[in-house]
């Protein structure tokens, strides 16, 4: 009784004071684009996350009510993900590791971006499972080589022999398979595990560079400013999440 009572207090009080709630709808979109991998539609989702989270108060503290957000939305996600071929594991292992690290954030800046992070991290390994499906047995091969060998000097040649191809047809290969030329995409997954480095790790910029094959700071500070716009330095200082 006490909590129908509880219940029927707040309804009224929303009621009455204006208080709705952001349509049901919007938030499904948010979670039908994560589970299509559509990183775009996510990303321009974000604009609406700060709303979404206001309309609905969990907690008067601010920076709290703001971390049971992404607690719920964690799990939702990953339920969500699983139905869309993500394994259950992954998914909720995935979940539990950005609920621990909400836990250490302390403001609502972190946790926003952490946030971000969360959904861009479903949705990408979504897209990649559904590319998983399309791929080739030998593309496939070649995108797992290069991940796990990242601090090597991967060449189209050495990838070839890997997959026992001819490089010209491998490379060709490649680049109708995944739309993007092999040796771009092997920057691009250095520059990934990077970012992802600058912004959990306090490893020194030369540390990364050579953890990822660059054959020295100043290159790897080159190819990242070339894709990502910015340098290392200032984007630790703006996307850092402190594990402390």
């Amino acid at each position: 009784m006490k909590m129908r009572n509880e219940l029927n207090r707040r309804l009224f009080t929303q009621k009455t004071n204006d208080i709705g709630r952001v349509p049901y709808n919007e938030e499904q979109e948010q979670y039908a684009a994560i589970c299509s991998g559509d990183l775009e539609a996510v990303r321009r989702g974000f604009s609406g996350l700060e709303q979404r989270i206001s309309s609905r108060r969990l907690c008067d503290d601010p920076t709290r009510n703001l971390l049971y957000h992404l607690i719920i939305a964690a799990s939702a996600i990953a339920t969500a993900c699983i139905d869309s071929g993500m394994g259950h594991d992954e998914a909720y292992t995935l979940a539990d590791i950005y609920i621990g690290k909400a836990d250490q954030c302390r403001t609502e800046e972190e946790l926003l971006r952490l946030f971000q992070d969360l959904q861009l991290d479903f949705a990408e390994r979504i897209q990649e499972i559904k590319k998983q499906a399309v791929i080739s047995l030998h593309v496939r091969k070649c995108i797992d080589y290069i991940y796990e060998h990242l601090q090597e000097q991967l060449t189209v040649n050495a990838l070839a022999a890997y997959c026992e191809l001819n490089p010209s047809y491998l490379s060709r290969l490649f680049a109708e398979e995944t739309g993007i030329h092999m040796k771009q995409f092997i920057r691009n997954a250095k520059i990934d595990t990077a970012q992802n480095l600058l912004k959990y790790t306090e490893l020194s910029y030369l540390d990364i560079a050579i953890s990822l094959g660059f054959s020295s700071q100043s290159t790897f500070i080159d190819v990242f400013r070339k894709i990502t716009g910015t340098t290392p330095r200032k984007y630790r200082e703006a996307q850092y999440v402190s594990n402390q």
